[in-house]
C-alpha cells in the first residue's frame, strides 16, 4: 500500500475501526487512546450482542500491533464490568423488606392458607387486607428484579477478557488506572433495592508493544508526577452533561495518558472519536491525531469540535 492512501493525519474519518485502522500508516501511532462501547445497554450499542460486542473489541485490539510503534502503547479505558442480558441465568430473587407496602409475611400468608385451605388468591388477598400480587410474592418469591419475564442481567468482569485480546494480539499488558469518577446514579436502584454498590470508577488498561519505550519523567512536572504520573488511582470528574454523545469521558482522560506517553509531534489515535475528546486533547498538548468513528452524526461533531479548537488557537 503507498502512503497516498493511508489515512490523513488531524482528521477524523468516518468509518468502521475494523476497516479503517488498516489503512492506517504502520508502526506510526505512539499512543492509541479510546473508550469503546461498554456493552451496558447505550442506544449505539443496542442492536449488539455479547459475541458480536467482543468480536468488535478483539478485532480493533487485533488491529494495533500493526500501527503502534515499536515500543508504543495502548491506552483503553473501559468500565469494570460488563451488564448483559442472559437468559440462562437464574431470576435474582429478593424480600426487599425496606420497600415493602404491606408489613404481611410469608408466614402470614401461611397462615391463612391453613385456615381458609379453599381460598384461592383474591381471596386471601381480601383476607389480608392486600393485593393479590402481594400475595403472590410471598408465596412464591417472585419479587424479582428487572420484572417477572426479563431475563436477568449478568454481571462481568473485564480485565481478563481484554488482557488475553491484548496477548492475542502480540500486546502486553503494561500497566493499568483506576479513574475514580463521579457516581452514576442511573443504577442507584441498584444500591436500593440490593446490597450492589453505585458505579463510581472505571479502569484504563495500558498495552505495550514490544519494542524500546522512551521513558522520561520530564514531560510532566515534578508536582505533576508525584501526584497523579506515578499514582495508579487517578481522581476527576466526569463529563456533566451527555448532551451531544451519551458516552463522553472528560477531557483530562485523555490528556493525562497523552502527556505521560508521547512527546509533541507524536501522533495520538482514537478509533471510537464519538464527539472529538482525544482529537482535542491532542491538539493541546502539541500532538497530532487521527480519528475514527462510524457514526456520521458524532463525526460531524468531532470534526466541528476539531475546527472550532484550530481557530481559536490560530
Amino acid at each position: 500500500m503507498s502512503s497516498i492512501n493511508y489515512l490523513k493525519v488531524n482528521e477524523v474519518h468516518l468509518g468502521d475501526a475494523c476497516e479503517l485502522l488498516t489503512q492506517v500508516k504502520p508502526d506510526s501511532i505512539a499512543l492509541s487512546v479510546w473508550s469503546p462501547p461498554y456493552h451496558v445497554g447505550k442506544d449505539y450499542e443496542k442492536d449488539m450482542d455479547f459475541d458480536q460486542w467482543h468480536g468488535l473489541l478483539r478485532a480493533v485490539i487485533a488491529a494495533h500491533e500493526a500501527v503502534l510503534k515499536p515500543g508504543g502503547f495502548l491506552a483503553i479505558n473501559i468500565a469494570d464490568i460488563l451488564c448483559f442480558r442472559d437468559e440462562s441465568m437464574p431470576r435474582i430473587q429478593a424480600e426487599t423488606v425496606g420497600m415493602r407496602r404491606h408489613a404481611i409475611t410469608t408466614e402470614d400468608v401461611l397462615a391463612a392458607k391453613r385456615a381458609h385451605p379453599d381460598f384461592n388468591r383474591d381471596q386471601l388477598a381480601d383476607l389480608l387486607g392486600c393485593s393479590e400480587q402481594t400475595i403472590d410474592r410471598r408465596l412464591n418469591g417472585n419479587n424479582i428484579r428487572g420484572g417477572k419475564y426479563s431475563p436477568q442481567t449478568r454481571v462481568k468482569l473485564v480485565g481478563g477478557l481484554v488482557e488475553q485480546m491484548g496477548l492475542d494480539a502480540g500486546l502486553y499488558l503494561y500497566d493499568r488506572r483506576v479513574w475514580i469518577k463521579d457516581a452514576t446514579w442511573e443504577n442507584s436502584r441498584w444500591a436500593s433495592l440490593s446490597y450492589r454498590s453505585v458505579d463510581e470508577f472505571e479502569h484504563i488498561f495500558v498495552f505495550w508493544k514490544p519494542g524500546v519505550t522512551k521513558v522520561d519523567r520530564r514531560r510532566l512536572k515534578p508536582n505533576e508526577w508525584s501526584e497523579w504520573g506515578s499514582r495508579g488511582v487517578w481522581t476527576f470528574p466526569s463529563v456533566r452533561r451527555n448532551d451531544i454523545h451519551e458516552a463522553m469521558f472528560p477531557i483530562e482522560l485523555p490528556k493525562r495518558c497523552i502527556r505521560l506517553l508521547t512527546d509533541p509531534g507524536d501522533i495520538v489515535l482514537d478509533c471510537f472519536m464519538g464527539s472529538g475528546t482525544t482529537a482535542l486533547a491532542a491538539l493541546e498538548t502539541g500532538r497530532q491525531f487521527v480519528g475514527i468513528d462510524v457514526v456520521e452524526d458524532y463525526v460531524e461533531i468531532a470534526r466541528n469540535a476539531v475546527a472550532a479548537a484550530k481557530k481559536l488557537a490560530a
